[in-house]
């Protein structure tokens, strides 16, 4: 495993995260789970990704009974807040009073003292940015966390945030965004202004939703077993890699499996490593339902494509890639 800065800040972290979005509390049984994390700690994995909405609450449990055991010190807990976790009206958003709520919840389901990175899951529209951050500001101040980060932000909201962040000397150091070869949405406006405020990201589904899996097989049946055929993942793989089910999408992605097995790589292997060129990328998160597949992801960890590659990779896809940075969130 390779470590990384995140962004300008002191905190390493491993460059391949761990993260239990759908799968723990949901897609797979907990004795399942802890095999996964014991895979993830096993490849040298620190930083594991979850958040209070994850499965209904369950994950950041199910992530804490996990990681039972191992020294607090040696890991990074990151996890998030914004997403209704309740049914009432301040159980969402970035309220003052829903962070520190949802912030005690979730250290309490997480059994620490302390989360490293606290992300706000999405931007609200509904509460002035100074109430957030001056919320985030006590809970640093309070020890109760160490670091400040924002998912799926554009580059406007996250400017805006940052200045702030300055303001109020709050350590705002990373972002969270969805980033692979087929969505990148985050390179044209959300990366330069990360780059100048010294934020570094760290990316949800470089496989692209299972996408570049390589499962998914034109004119082919969804097979069973795969995050598309959960209920937990279903609805979302419909919004978003239900895109990328067209035949010439899932054509070029046979091609780009031949290009990885030719370099000795399985593609999924291929497909982080390309995340993981970008120098402002810090870490990508891989989840799993199985440890095997921790177990393969990790050996991306390292990687150097040569130009050549990233060309070839480039030429395959060529058309086919999002790149609007008005689809951010």
């Amino acid at each position: 495993m390779n470590y990384r800065t995140l962004g300008t800040s002191g905190l390493s972290i491993s460059e391949i995260a761990f993260g239990n979005w759908i799968t723990h509390g949901a897609q797979v049984d907990n004795d399942t789970a802890y095999a996964c994390v014991r895979a993830a700690l096993d490849a040298g994995i620190t930083t594991f990704d979850t958040a209070d909405v994850y499965s209904d609450t369950k994950a950041e449990t199910v992530l804490s009974q996990a990681l039972r055991g191992v020294r607090r010190e040696s890991v990074e807990l990151c996890t998030k807040v914004f997403h209704p976790t309740g049914t009432g009206q301040n159980d969402r958003g970035l309220s003052r009073k829903h962070i520190m709520e949802a912030c005690h919840a979730s250290l309490n389901r997480l059994q620490t003292d302390y989360i490293d990175v606290y992300y706000a899951h999405r931007f609200d529209e509904r509460t002035p940015l100074e109430e957030t951050f001056l919320a985030f500001s006590d809970l640093v101040r309070q020890g109760k966390v160490l670091y400040i980060g924002i998912s799926e932000w554009t580059a406007g909201q996250i400017a805006e945030g940052a200045a702030l962040a300055r303001e109020l000397k709050v350590p705002l150091i990373a972002s969270q965004p969805q980033y692979s070869m087929l969505w990148r949405v985050i390179e044209a406006e959300v990366v330069p202004v990360c780059e100048r405020e010294g934020i570094g990201q760290v990316v949800w589904s470089p496989l692209a939703q299972g996408i570049l899996s390589g499962k998914y097989r034109p004119d082919k049946p969804i097979p069973q077993g795969s995050r598309a055929s959960t209920p937990a993942g279903a609805s979302f793989f419909e919004r978003l890699a239900g895109q990328w089910m067209r035949t010439e999408v899932l054509q070029a992605v046979s091609r780009l499996s031949s290009l990885a097995h030719e370099a000795g790589l399985t593609l999924p292997q291929l497909a982080i490593a390309w995340v993981l060129q970008n120098p402002q990328v810090s870490a990508a998160i891989i989840g799993a339902s199985k440890p095997e597949q921790v177990q393969e992801n990790v050996k991306a960890a390292g990687l150097r494509l040569d130009p050549e590659m990233m060309r070839q990779i480039d030429h395959i896809l060529e058309g086919l890639v999002e790149r609007d940075p008005e689809k951010t969130g």
